[in-house]
């Protein structure tokens, strides 16, 4: 589900081009293998529609983005946002701003690898985000699946300790009637009971407000009734699932509220990951479709 505006630019779009939306250049396709839409603040995929698509919901595409995003520089609800170098309140000092700067920050567009099967983009940052470290995100769309990396490499002298997400907001029919298949068994922390540590007893159906970091490394398949999204990973041993049931954000009306969920590839406070002088780290999420 994308606002209206935005469908109208993309209905508008052939071939790929640029264009400016809720004050944010974004960068458009509506190609043979499909749609893709990605803001540059942020880097940030907000839409794709795979050829491929075929369920009830396929025009609605396979992400949610609010109707109503925040004014620049606030960040964009929506799609799948870049947090990065750490997740949620986890910055170093405690200062830094939730979900870190990338999602805010303007990238640019480094390179794009046209074929006939779909697109390869390399993004970078316009500037300096951490005195260490050094992020770039690969996003490859084709006509069967979406596959979005965020690569961070140590340019400095000091290890250093960092978390981030996909944060992967899911179009779904009704978030309160969905379930997350493949996180049966796993161990778990529940923020909203205090990081409570509780194990997964079953397949995980949402019935409400939701807000739990999984202990997982596992391909999840989220259902929402009308079709399968499976949701595979590297680089990331803890899966987010998050919806704020009635308490919704303020830049999500209430029509909208249950249109989404979120299933995020994340490295959190269970999983960091130390980076040392001249390493990397891949933290990617590949997203298919299976016929319901």
């Amino acid at each position: 589900m994308i606002p209206e505006s935005l469908r109208a630019l993309l209905d508008e779009t052939q071939g790929q081009r640029r264009v400016e939306w809720a004050g944010r250049e974004l960068w458009l396709a509506n190609e043979s293998w499909g749609e893709l839409a990605i803001s540059l603040q942020g880097a940030q995929v907000l839409h794709f529609l795979p050829a491929s698509a075929t369920s009830p919901s396929a025009d609605a595409g396979w992400l949610w983005v609010t109707p109503t995003p925040q004014d620049v520089p606030g960040a964009i609800r929506g799609g799948i946002p870049l947090c990065w170098p750490w997740f949620a309140d986890e910055s170093p000092d405690g200062q830094g701003p939730m979900h870190g700067p990338a999602r805010k920050a303007d990238w640019r567009l480094d390179a794009a690898d046209e074929h006939e099967e779909g697109i390869e983009l390399h993004f970078s940052p316009a500037g300096r985000l951490h005195e260490q470290l050094v992020p770039r995100t690969v996003i490859q769309a084709n006509a069967k699946r979406l596959h979005v990396e965020l690569i961070t490499e140590h340019r400095g002298e000091t290890p250093v300790k960092m978390s981030g997400a996909l944060h992967s907001y899911f179009a779904v029919a009704d978030a309160h009637r969905c379930r997350v298949e493949g996180l049966a068994g796993a161990r778990y922390l529940d923020k909203r009971q205090g990081f409570a540590e509780c194990v997964q007893q079953g397949e995980l159906g949402i019935r409400g407000a939701l807000d739990r970091i999984y202990e997982s490394n596992r391909e999840v398949v989220l259902d929402d009734g009308s079709r399968r999204l499976r949701i595979a990973k590297q680089g990331s041993d803890s899966t987010v699932v998050w919806h704020p049931g009635d308490d919704l954000p303020n830049d999500t009306p209430v029509e909208v509220g249950r249109r989404f969920l979120c299933v995020e590839a994340a490295t959190t406070r269970l999983d960091p990951v130390w980076l040392v002088p001249g390493a990397q780290h891949l933290l990617a999420t590949t997203i298919t479709c299976e016929d319901v």
